[in-house]
């Protein structure tokens, strides 16, 4: 071989081509769906757009279904993993958490439009579907459980009541987050950068407030 020539490319490993399968399944599939939305999106469009048969696709996705779950995942977690720090950092003034958590809730607004649509789409297509209510309940049960665990832990730091329902303190600040992404969706004016930072303050200075009364015998 001569010393200029690049050696060849090296060969990738089964697992490292199944990932590349499946991100490049997910990227045609952002791409069908914002074509054509999620009723009209078919697996047969996506995998010719992926370059693959429909076989790999349910070889690695099992349907339409699951592989728009797993976009929605890829296309959101990292947002997700990004409060989830936030809430749980034990270094960040009150102000801080606020300030971040409100960045992240207009860029959630602000971001990928095609996103909002497909899960305003996806909700009425599982409402008619039990089975697939079910799973996007399974994911949100997912979400509360991690923050749940992420409030109680900072509340333990703080030396604040450590037997709060954290599970309903966690399913309301993430229907709040849900509820004022699509509300700054719907007009911007309604939900001014700061306002979701300021709910949960209001919200947590109650709760600290009624913890800390005497019981009323």
């Amino acid at each position: 071989m001569s010393p200029d020539a690049e050696p060849p490319p090296r060969r990738l490993t089964r697992a490292e081509a199944k990932a590349r399968t499946r991100e490049r399944l997910l990227d045609a599939a952002a791409q069908v769906f914002a074509r054509r939305g999620f009723g009209g999106a078919s697996v047969d469009e996506i995998a010719e757009t992926a370059g693959y048969s429909t076989g790999a696709l349910y070889s690695n996705f099992g349907g339409k279904d699951e592989l728009f779950l797993e976009l929605l995942d890829s296309r959101t977690g990292l947002r997700q993993d990004a409060a989830a720090a936030i809430v749980g950092s034990r270094d960040k003034t009150v102000e801080q958490v606020q300030a971040e958590l409100n960045r992240i809730l207009v860029e959630a607004a602000d971001g990928d439009s095609d996103i909002a649509l497909l899960q305003a789409e996806l909700w009425l297509y599982a409402i008619r579907r039990p089975e697939l209510l079910e799973r996007l309940a399974s994911r949100f049960r997912g979400n509360r459980d991690v923050l749940s665990g992420l409030l109680a832990e900072r509340a333990q730091a703080r030396g604040q009541a450590e037997d709060l329902p954290f599970d309903d303190l966690a399913t309301v600040v993430l229907a709040l987050f849900q509820g004022l992404v699509q509300l700054r969706r719907t007009d911007p004016e309604l939900v001014r950068p700061e306002l979701y930072g300021t709910a949960l303050s209001w919200m947590f200075r109650g709760i600290n407030e009624a913890s800390s009364r005497p019981d009323e015998g």
